[in-house]
């Protein structure tokens, strides 16, 4: 049970300890990751398919997606609620994946990273069925991080690699 003395004495011994240790430790700033940080969280716990829902730890609310596929470049709005959804369709079409990240460059706000996804034909893709093949998918990315966040990437997939394998495991089978 607390008596009125000792309550007296913590509140002192904590009065001095805040004096003894002035305001200056109060003011260091806060240090933000480095835009390398940010992007090898984002790959280790959310591309990675590991957690697709801590998207918003490393994304902005919204950010501009340059994506080549098929020779054709588009703009996309992701928010990290759409990217965690693409995380979890990847795992549905390719079962647990592995992500490799092969390379990774960071300079000023910019991180250009090229890795390699390796999973299965589970679910049907461009129209094809189901092999259960071993698929491998080589993507190029550059990141643009801002205030801590993914605010912008250019994206390029070798999608012709991936209709190749594809064309290759249907053969093996009939």
């Amino acid at each position: 049970m607390w008596q009125p003395k000792r309550r007296w004495v913590l509140l002192g011994l904590m009065q001095s300890v805040s004096t003894a240790f002035p305001a200056k430790a109060q003011t260091m700033p806060v240090k933000s990751p480095t835009p390398e940080q940010v992007v090898r969280g984002f790959l280790d716990n959310v591309r990675s398919g590991r957690n697709p829902e801590a998207a918003a730890i490393y994304m902005a609310p919204q950010v501009q997606a340059h994506q080549v596929q098929s020779e054709r470049e588009e703009t996309l709005i992701r928010t990290p609620e759409d990217y965690a959804a693409h995380v979890r369709e990847f795992q549905r079409a390719f079962g647990p994946f592995t992500l490799t990240v092969e390379a990774l460059i960071a300079q000023g706000d910019l991180v250009s990273v090229r890795w390699q996804q390796m999973g299965h034909h589970i679910q049907s893709l461009n129209g094809e069925a189901p092999t259960g093949a071993e698929l491998i998918e080589l993507t190029s990315v550059v990141y643009r991080v801002a205030g801590g966040k993914i605010v912008e990437y250019w994206l390029q997939t070798d999608r012709k690699g991936m209709d190749l394998q594809l064309e290759k495991a249907n053969n093996r089978l009939h």
